[in-house]
């Protein structure tokens, strides 16, 4: 009796943007390393990518050619950018190990897809699209004409087009799957909740203390000032160590609030710039009522100079800002040690949902959330965070959770409720997610 040869587990994962900054097709790639497949990821390498991928011999990073700079026109630098794209793309594709199937990732879907569908229909490779959001929204943003454009009412029929050529399909929320069978005639479409890995969780005032030390080399706004306790033989601004190894906040410490931004145009950070000025008169207005705030905007994006300078000219007192760029492992300490998140992102379609809540639910961190269609499926009000739709909204949100802090009855009371929702957030995390949802249809594929 002939025996069967055993399946090739290849998969290949497409990310058109910088595979460091896309944490949901790293973790999609991670999830099929620990399914035994061979694993190649074609991107950008901007940022360093998981330590998990690039430490893995069954995966091979294809890095793409960044497009050249030009003086063209923006119609014209976007048709450049795609022919450029489309010849980067296709030298990859030939360079992997032949799939069973490809996971793309989309928006961008111009020229992703109908490169990805060309090398499917030539290899008989299967198709899959993992749906963050839409190409023609997010290219809208910056285009004259937004939706009504000709030239992206064709990226969307485009996208609609060369999308229904796919074998199956993931997203990120309900309500974008009912769009895509709905309105779209797209199918079959499964709901993959962003979910954070185990990386992202709550940790001890020690580890915190651990990471003010680390920022205080680079940031004087952790640096501890005026401390004589003879018994404290180490010191932030925020925490101490004593001599028999007890950590502790110190007393009338500063409370920390972290966003984490793209800094791009579907996040109008000066929503925050102008919360946080509400925010620097009321605490000037009444010092023992309200603490110092120290805000810590992670991320990097087109718009981060611009509103570096803006923060550097400003002269509060009773807030302060820094803007690193955190390694990766510093990342979800950052989140796991503040005292309250903020999130600034709106989605172009009002279908998608931002991961960096996912990751502050879990750490631990309950958020401040800009409110738009389908966030409910992520923040609720008053359950497990707080939703805004304006600057004021936000202000009144931070005037209330910093009130009397960090000892405020009503405020302990609201956060003991969150931590309860947080929790049962956290018992869910994505490998075991991705288990129940995405491993089936892949492996379907075989």
């Amino acid at each position: 009796m002939t025996e069967v040869p055993p399946k090739k587990r290849n998969a290949c994962v497409i990310v058109l943007g910088d595979i460091g900054r896309s944490p949901r097709m790293q973790y999609h790639a991670q999830s099929l390393l620990e399914e035994n497949y061979h694993v190649d990821i074609i991107g950008y390498l901007e940022t360093r990518p998981l330590e998990g991928l690039t430490q893995q011999p069954r995966c091979r990073i294809h890095e793409l050619t960044a497009v050249p700079v030009t003086n063209l026109t923006p119609k014209l630098r976007l048709l450049f950018k795609a022919f450029w794209q489309t010849l980067s793309l296709l030298m990859a594709l030939i360079s992997i190990r032949r799939p069973s199937f490809l996971l793309v990732q989309n928006p961008p879907g111009i020229p992703t897809l109908f490169v990805c569908y060309l090398y499917c229909a030539l290899t008989r490779t299967k198709l899959a699209i993992d749906w963050h959001n839409y190409t023609y929204t997010v290219l809208a943003l910056g285009m004259s004409g937004g939706e009504k454009s000709p030239l992206i009412r064709l990226v969307r029929r485009l996208e609609r087009y060369f999308g229904s050529k796919a074998h199956t399909h993931f997203c990120v929320t309900r309500a974008m799957q009912e769009d895509l069978q709905e309105n779209w005639k797209i199918g079959p479409v499964n709901v993959l909740y962003d979910r954070a890995p185990t990386q992202f969780h709550p940790i001890d005032l020690p580890q915190k203390h651990e990471l003010f030390l680390k920022l205080a080399k680079d940031y004087p706004q952790f640096q501890s000032v005026g401390n004589n306790q003879s018994d404290v033989v180490q010191a932030t601004a925020l925490t101490q160590k004593l001599a028999n190894g007890t950590v502790q906040y110190k007393p009338q410490r500063h409370a920390v609030l972290v966003s984490s931004t793209s800094w791009t145009q579907d996040e109008d950070f000066g929503i925050l710039l102008k919360a946080l000025q509400s925010y620097e008169e009321t605490a000037q207005a009444e010092p023992l009522v309200y603490p110092s705030l120290l805000c810590i905007i992670t991320g990097k994006g087109p718009q981060k100079e611009h509103y570096a300078a803006e923060i550097a000219r400003l002269q509060w007192k009773k807030v302060s800002v820094i803007t690193p760029w955190l390694e990766i492992e510093d990342y979800p300490t950052v989140l796991a040690s503040a005292d309250l998140g903020v999130c600034l992102h709106w989605s172009t379609s009002g279908l998608d949902l931002p991961m960096k809540v996912v990751d502050m639910f879990g750490s631990g961190l309950p958020v401040c959330a800009y409110d738009f269609k389908c966030l409910n499926e992520l923040v609720k009000h008053g359950e497990n965070g707080f939703v805004f739709a304006d600057h004021v909204q936000l202000a009144e949100q931070l005037r209330i959770w910093f009130e009397h802090f960090p000892k405020n009855p009503s405020i302990l009371e609201t956060r003991a409720g969150f931590q309860r929702s947080l929790q049962q957030f956290q018992e869910l995390r994505w490998r075991e997610s991705w288990s129940l949802i995405a491993a089936p249809v892949l492996e379907a594929f075989l």
